[in-house]
C-alpha cells in the first residue's frame, strides 16, 4: 500500500515524545519544497525522557530500516510515512506524525 514519502520538515517523533531532525536529506529530489529524506538519512533525537530502571536512557539517533522499494534517488530508497527506524541506544521506534501530502510512494 502506497505511503506518503516524508520531507525535511516532516513532523517525527521517538515513541517517547522526543522530537527527531534529519541531519542529512536528500536535495535531489524536492517535495512541498523541501529536500525528501533516503534511508541514508540518520535522525537526532532531543528532548526523550526515557527512563529504565537502571536510569536514564534517553534516544540519540535512529536509522530507518525499512523504507520505500520502488521509489529511489541516488540509489536508495526513500523514506516513507510508514517506514520504520530505530533509534539508538534503545532499539525503539520513530513514528512519522506529519509530512506532505502529495506524493506517494511503494
Amino acid at each position: 500500500m502506497p505511503g506518503f514519502l516524508v520531507n525535511a520538515s516532516s513532523t517525527v517523533n521517538c515513541s517517547h515524545a522526543g522530537s527527531a531532525r534529519a541531519t542529512m536529506t536528500n536535495p535531489r529530489v524536492k517535495l512541498d519544497g523541501q529536500p525528501s529524506v533516503v534511508q541514508s538519512s540518520v535522525y537526532s533525537v532531543s528532548q526523550c525522557s526515557f527512563t529504565t530502571s537502571a536510569g536514564p536512557s534517553p534516544c540519540v539517533t535512529a536509522t530507518w530500516t525499512v523504507v520505500a522499494t520502488r521509489v529511489r534517488s541516488s540509489g536508495q530508497g526513500l523514506v516513507l510515512q510508514d517506514s520504520q527506524a530505530t533509534c539508538t541506544p534503545n532499539g525503539t521506534p520513530l513514528t512519522v506524525a506529519v509530512t506532505q501530502q502529495r506524493v506517494k510512494g511503494t
